[in-house]
């Protein structure tokens, strides 16, 4: 089974995750911030995995705390569910378009935390969020998560960039944490993640 559960409370935000990589299916997602819902849920859905989140945060500072610790707790949530990995993809990779908008994942689910961003956003929100959470909230899901990711994008409509990024990266997400017929083995000629 490879599902986690995850929950972190801190001084600052309430968080409660759960992550099945197998049975996708639609579930709760509830930040306090529907910019981010929106991005949560197109990459769930465009990954097929099941995603479920609810979060409280100090929204009243801003939108950085709850954003982050969203981020830290899907990569712990990511790492318990990989597991050993065995008979996993573990590389993938996906070009998504969104009008005039171009966004590229390339990942390794190989336990290595590490993250590539290239890519701006013209205004300073996108959705009404400070645009510099976006990259720290996927630095946050690498880094816990053992994910190198290179991630890009291009165009001139923010909302289209942003989406199409999350999409991007569920989509290289789902594919790379996918197992198949080959044998269980793990993928790696070290013999362990």
């Amino acid at each position: 089974m490879r599902r986690a559960q995850v929950m972190r409370e801190t001084n600052e935000t309430r968080i409660a995750l759960e992550l099945d990589l197998d049975n996708p299916g639609s579930g709760e997602i509830s930040t306090g911030i529907a910019f981010f819902d929106h991005m949560l849920a197109s990459m769930a859905r465009h990954g097929h995995f099941f995603f479920s989140c609810r979060a409280e945060g100090d929204l009243d500072v801003d939108t950085h705390h709850t954003i982050e610790d969203t981020g830290i707790v899907f990569g712990q949530a990511l790492r318990q569910a990989i597991g050993d990995g065995k008979g996993m993809v573990r590389f993938a990779h996906a070009l998504i378009p969104m009008d005039e908008a171009l966004a590229c994942a390339a990942l390794d689910c190989g336990g290595r935390g590490y993250l590539v961003f290239k890519g701006e956003f013209s205004h300073p929100k996108v959705g009404g969020v400070e645009r510099e959470i976006f990259e720290h909230f996927f630095y946050s899901v690498c880094i816990r998560g053992g994910i190198t990711a290179n991630l890009s994008m291009e165009g001139k409509n923010d909302h289209h960039k942003c989406e199409a990024l999350f999409k991007a990266f569920g989509i290289a997400l789902g594919q790379a944490t996918r197992t198949g017929p080959w044998p269980a083995t793990v993928p790696s000629t070290k013999g362990s993640l």
